[in-house]
């Protein structure tokens, strides 16, 4: 039987000002801007869709503790560049055993998380 499910086809941000979403997720995190649609953009193959709730007659509420990983190389540097350009962050870094992880959120208060695997898991 073939799987119901097959692919990620895109994540939805929701966002009570779309162009102030795409301008900290393209100008600030440096994602990159989909060349057909001014309201997505890419993490590596993963789109991101700004769309806004309420234009849809749905309330506002920003995605909290999904904590989208966001793949950095470096998670100490990472951080200190976004703390420069104004990211307040959740606390401390941390380490679970098998990655560290680097909480914050978006303009809209959506979960995002800096993320770096730096061994398997056990």
């Amino acid at each position: 039987m073939e799987p119901l499910i097959r692919s990620l086809d895109f994540v939805a941000v929701p966002s009570q000002d779309a162009a102030r979403s795409r301008a900290f997720y393209v100008d600030t995190l440096g994602l990159r801007p989909d060349d057909k649609a001014e309201f997505e953009f890419w993490v590596g193959g993963t789109c991101f869709g700004i769309w806004e709730p309420e234009k849809a007659g749905m309330p506002f509420a920003p995605q909290k503790c999904s904590h989208l990983a966001l793949h950095v190389d470096d998670i100490a540097a990472a951080r200190v560049a976004l703390e420069a350009m104004g990211i307040q962050f959740m606390g401390d870094t941390f380490d679970t055993g098998v990655c560290h992880m680097a909480l914050f959120a978006d303009p809209d208060g959506n979960s995002l998380m800096l993320h770096n695997r730096y061994k398997p898991r056990p």
